[in-house]
């Protein structure tokens, strides 16, 4: 047994401040000089944030408020831009609020990931919350009752991305589950698609019976494509590789760890792993498109990537199927070979399936996910209230679709796939005539297929390394200790 398991590893959550009662017995000297101090902080900050933001961050009209206090002219600026804030003011006092699933597809590869970041206005959260106060939908995201189901990386897109949240309602609470209420309820996806960009688009919406119920925690299945072309690889070899990953198993050399987080427990449940063509005729070529489609309770930070790492190294036959099984065997392998990711650009959530009756209590609090670095986390520990209350209504409803948004964004979709797939015509047009003058030129032994090399975020080596002989990281154990020793976890 590892440290890891025998011992309950937390962290350690120190006050970043002092608390109302300590500043009030500060002399007025000693509060001067907080002042200052957290001022000069204030101003590197605000220096360190305007040399990572990009022209289109400055742009926005949030950070245009940040930094916008050097000339008079823009003082003016923001004093009408102030003034026309209050003027629009919504008053929520009379407001109702009701509880809901939204969800949300979006494409990943132009943004930071899906978290909002302090030095990044550029992520999915930046515009959804944006887009979710433009249209006074909430008053603020930390009174919004917000969670998330999987947290994207950079790149990475979702089809099926779901999050649970108040939105304000037409109707009173007692009345909002009625038919009537439902289809007379605000246009929640056809408002927020009006304000967001057309690469992140609401596709729908769901009642809650439960306020407490959690997108994040209630969530019991992920599915994840990762999409890849043909090659060289062997894709028999890769299916075989993937029936060894099905299993309730150590996952640590399969993922990026984050101790310094608090995750520790590195075991998740793999429930299917499959190779699939995503076109029924298929070329036979090194063109042909194909997916890697893994379903798990949840997943580690860069779990999939690393699997598709080590799969695209069997595809090549420069590994074994078996050599997954032995790097599950955290017993023989305690330490995670040096090798690197496959990019996360071909990786899509793809669906997400929910249990009917929430785990979580009204009184329980509030997990956040603000300082979850992995993409997903395991889902709560609890009894399966369904057993426990049969006969109790489900705490989940349907999915409200609306024509209309529907078929505006299957048109806002269609454009995106056109545009790409011209360029993706274009530069198949000139590989087969490259092709073509290789072939009449030279006549190869055998053909060009470097596909797969761009998933492969490396240096090629001129000799290959087996896996099991690299350089390893550090145990897991060891990490722990480091963190405990910075006073960053404690083991109780």
């Amino acid at each position: 047994m590892s440290t890891a398991s025998n011992k309950k590893v937390v962290i350690n959550k120190r006050v970043k401040g002092l608390p109302r009662e300590a500043l009030e017995k500060l002399s007025q000297t000693e509060l001067i000089d907080k002042i200052v101090q957290l001022e000069a902080y204030n101003f590197q900050l605000r220096n360190l944030l305007q040399k990572k933001l990009t022209d289109q961050d400055k742009d926005n009209e949030e950070y245009a408020l940040l930094f916008a206090k050097d000339t008079d002219a823009t003082v003016s600026k923001d004093a009408k831009i102030s003034s026309r804030q209050q003027q629009r003011k919504f008053d929520w006092s009379n407001a109702h609020r009701r509880h809901v699933l939204l969800k949300v597809s979006y494409f990943g590869w132009d943004y930071q990931g899906l978290a909002c970041q302090e030095d990044s206005n550029d992520t999915i959260e930046s515009h959804l919350f944006r887009a979710l106060t433009r249209t006074c939908l909430i008053e603020s995201r930390a009174t919004s009752n917000y969670h998330r189901c999987g947290r994207t990386d950079k790149e990475v897109s979702a089809f099926c991305q779901v999050i649970s949240i108040d939105l304000r309602s037409k109707h009173p609470p007692e009345s909002q589950l009625d038919a009537t209420s439902i289809s007379s309820e605000i246009d929640y996806c056809g408002l927020l698609n009006r304000v967001l960009p057309k690469n992140i688009q609401c596709v729908a919406w769901m009642p809650l019976r439960s306020p407490v119920y959690s997108a994040r925690f209630d969530c019991v299945a992920r599915t994840y494509r990762y999409y890849f072309p043909k090659g060289d690889l062997d894709i028999p070899a890769m299916q075989e590789a993937c029936n060894h990953l099905v299993r309730h198993a150590d996952f640590r050399n399969f993922c990026k760890m984050d101790v310094h987080n608090g995750v520790t427990n590195y075991t998740r449940n793999l429930q299917s792993a499959r190779v699939e063509a995503c076109e029924e005729t298929l070329t036979d070529s090194g063109y042909d498109m194909y997916y890697l489609e893994i379903q798990a309770n949840a997943f580690l930070w860069h779990q999939i990537r690393c699997i598709m790492a080590v799969l695209i190294l069997v595809g090549q036959k420069k590994e074994k199927p078996s050599v997954v099984t032995d790097l599950l065997d955290v017993e023989v392998n305690p330490c995670k070979p040096q090798y690197t990711p496959a990019i996360g650009l071909p990786l899509n959530l793809f669906r997400c399936d929910f249990r009917d009756k929430t785990t979580r209590s009204v009184t329980h609090p509030d997990a956040g996910d603000a300082g979850d670095d992995a993409m997903d986390t395991e889902p709560e520990v609890g009894g399966d209230s369904n057993a426990e209350n049969p006969s109790k209504e489900s705490d989940v409803t349907e999915w409200v679709y609306n024509e209309e948004n529907l078929q505006k964004l299957i048109e806002n979709t269609q454009c995106e796939w056109a545009q790409f797939s011209v360029k993706s015509t274009m530069i198949r047009n000139v590989l087969h005539q490259l092709e073509n003058v290789l072939e009449d030129n030279f006549k190869p032994a055998e053909k060009v297929q470097a596909q797969v090399i761009l998933l492969q975020d490396s240096v090629k080596p001129r000799q290959y390394q087996p896996l099991l002989e690299r350089k390893r990281c550090e145990s897991l154990e060891n990490r722990i200790e480091h963190f405990v020793k910075k006073q960053r976890l404690i083991v109780k």
